[in-house]
């Protein structure tokens, strides 16, 4: 009897523990979802501080009704404007109750991008695959083959509706929106995880003539990064990484899915390139891929910036 115990007692709670911190993480943490507020010194002396609200990564499924309905509620914070930085989809037929769930949030002025999950629906993956990605340095298509059989998500219906509600398409683009009396310049870049980004076609800084500029993309890769940064955008707005997604406590995140570094996998950090420093903020998301719907130490969040003027 008690040899059994010594050889079986501890696998048998580690076995416990693991099914316990699953049932959290898919059963509780996946929706408790959060609000964070960050205040961000980037605005030229004199001009009055903006609330800017980031949603990311919300990787809408048909169904998530507590999902929309936290979205929805966002609303009543009354943001200056709204960025969202792309993989709203996980689903092919999320698009009406994604649009739904941010209608309130499209009574603001906004911009956005999309990310590599607006464009195509997910597959089934070994989440070890992550891990093999870090520790060889490939992400996405960036040095990965070509998918082969990606399944299209209806992402034309998703731009239709955010442009008609008035959201600027940061494409590969810059585009600009007047808010409290500013000109808020953007400039916005494709998803880097599947190889979209064009930055030939946005290069050349800030407007001199906007009130503020800021850069905009949804991955956050090293090579965007430090094209913003050497330009002097003052702030980049990024999402992708969920935070890690399945963090460790008092340790942090495993990997980022790009080639950011684990440190700032999420939150406001800085970035350094070309002689140039840019506050960078990477928001964790509120969502995940419908395959591996699950948050350990990582809640699905928001983010509402107060941008105040540089000290």
């Amino acid at each position: 009897m008690y040899p059994m115990r010594a050889r079986y007692g501890v696998p048998l709670g580690i076995a416990a523990a693991g099914a316990a911190g699953l049932a959290y993480a898919a059963g509780f943490e996946v929706r408790s979802f959060r609000l964070r507020r960050v205040t961000v010194p980037v605005l030229p002396a004199g001009m009055r501080p903006l609330r800017v609200l980031q949603v990311s990564d919300i990787h809408m499924v048909s169904g998530q009704r507590k999902k929309q309905r936290w979205l929805q509620s966002l609303a009543g914070l009354r943001p200056d404007f709204v960025i969202n930085t792309g993989d709203n989809l996980s689903d092919p037929e999320g698009v009406p109750e994604t649009l739904d769930a941010l209608g309130p949030l499209m009574e603001f002025p906004g911009a956005y991008v999309f990310g590599s999950n607006d464009y195509y629906g997910p597959k089934l993956r070994n989440p070890a695959r992550y891990l093999l990605e870090r520790a060889s340095g490939r992400h996405g298509l960036n040095g990965n083959a070509p998918v082969v059989g990606a399944i299209h998500n209806p992402w034309e219906e998703l731009r239709d509706g955010f442009d008609t509600a008035g959201w600027v398409n940061l494409t590969n683009t810059r585009g600009a929106l007047k808010v409290a009396g500013y000109d808020i310049a953007l400039t916005g870049l494709d998803d880097p995880h599947i190889k979209r980004d064009r930055y030939a076609e946005v290069t050349g800084g800030p407007r001199e003539d906007a009130d503020f500029s800021m850069a905009v993309v949804h991955a956050p890769y090293l090579r965007v990064l430090d094209a913003f940064t050497a330009d002097r955008y003052p702030l980049i707005l990024a999402g992708h990484t969920h935070g890690g997604q399945l963090c460790i406590p008092f340790y942090g995140a495993l990997v980022t899915n790009c080639d950011i570094d684990p440190e700032r996998v999420k939150g406001l950090s800085t970035h350094k390139a070309g002689g140039h420093r840019s506050y960078l903020h990477v928001s964790a998301g509120c969502g995940t891929n419908r395959y591996t719907p699950v948050r350990f130490a990582c809640p699905p969040e928001a983010t509402l910036l107060t941008l105040v003027p540089r000290d």
